[in-house]
């Protein structure tokens, strides 16, 4: 699959999650930073966009640790929290 094709994939699976919450706060994520991610940033997020709303959001805000394999760059980033627009 091309890239664009593939973004264009995630940014789906990033919006909708099923609550606006999730939606807003790992599709405002994708928004903010998917253009620009390498492949391997890419990847992370495709493997992150399988785990469960509830789990992401919370080690987006701190309340559950991040697992091993969500640790790093992509995850400080999220748990900044300033992407999110909740006007859309």
């Amino acid at each position: 699959m091309d890239r664009e094709t593939k973004l264009k994939r995630l940014q789906f699976r990033a919006w909708h999650r099923g609550t606006r919450e999730a939606d807003f706060l790992i599709g405002g994520f994708f928004d903010r930073y998917g253009p620009k991610w390498s492949e391997e940033e890419v990847d992370w997020f495709d493997r992150l966009l399988a785990e469960e709303d509830v789990d992401i959001m919370a080690w987006a805000i701190g309340t559950l640790p991040v697992p091993p394999g969500f640790c790093g760059p992509q995850m400080d980033a999220m748990q900044q929290l300033d992407y999110i627009d909740a006007t859309k």
